[in-house]
């Protein structure tokens, strides 16, 4: 299984839970995602209260609001449509496509040159997502007090997860003619603290009573902290 995020912006949620297939969309691949072939990607810049937004607080004028919604209906097309899109989360920007379209998967691991023994992080809408997707060997309080924010957990996989992701387990402008929708929300987290380009926390929770650091990320003080003193979880080895 690869690690499974949740987001905390709820537009982004939503787009999210588009990708994954969530609702109204069923996981299976759709015999018609199709990567797109068309000259370039299309650039939406999220409107100037991206940040109140990001805080889960509610942009302010209509006009924000106008800005999300077509972000977000962009962002659904080109997922369903099979594209790449660049979108900001809560640590990085990073590159999304539907975890149901196996061809779409492959697309970004070639975009990427990443080998494919190296998984791709799920974004999941809903913490009660998790369940489906993976096996959870903790509590249900545990994942509420991490999620949403900086951290990536790993865990093992479900039969209900496509068979094709994670099979065996600066600004990217160079990039953009690969993929059919860039979302600008500007600067992610505080420009001006060395941690915030760390990305997430990453977590192994696969083993009960025990947790292991892969990537020490931008929130493992607070995140080593909540598994230790709140739940009694020790590591499995000394955290780097």
């Amino acid at each position: 299984m690869g690690p499974v995020r949740t987001p905390p912006p709820a537009v982004l949620a939503a787009v999210e839970a588009a990708a994954m297939g969530l609702g109204e969309v069923s996981l299976t691949p759709r015999v018609g995602c199709l990567l797109p072939s068309g000259p370039g990607s299309r650039l939406l810049q999220l409107p100037r209260g991206v940040a109140d937004s990001r805080a889960g607080r509610a942009a302010g004028s209509k006009q924000d609001l106008e800005g999300w919604s077509e972000a977000l209906s962009a962002a659904v097309a080109a997922l369903r449509a099979g594209g790449l899109v660049a979108v900001p989360t809560d640590t990085l920007y990073g590159v999304a496509c539907s975890a149901c379209c196996s061809a779409a998967l492959g697309a970004v691991y070639s975009l990427k040159g990443r080998c494919q023994t190296k998984p791709l992080a799920v974004c999941l809408g809903r913490v009660a997502d998790i369940y489906r997707y993976c096996q959870v060997k903790v509590p249900r309080d545990l994942l509420e007090d991490l999620l949403p924010g900086p951290v990536t957990l790993v865990m093992e996989r479900s039969g209900e997860l496509n068979k094709d992701l994670n099979p065996f387990t600066p600004e990217f402008q160079d990039l953009w003619p690969q993929l059919s929708l860039v979302i600008d929300g500007g600067p992610i987290g505080d420009v001006k603290s060395p941690e915030c380009r760390l990305g997430s926390t990453v977590v192994d929770l696969s083993v009960p009573g025990k947790y292991r650091i892969i990537r020490p990320g931008c929130a493992l003080t607070q995140t080593a902290a909540i598994l230790q003193k709140k739940y009694g979880l020790v590591p499995s080895e000394p955290c780097s």
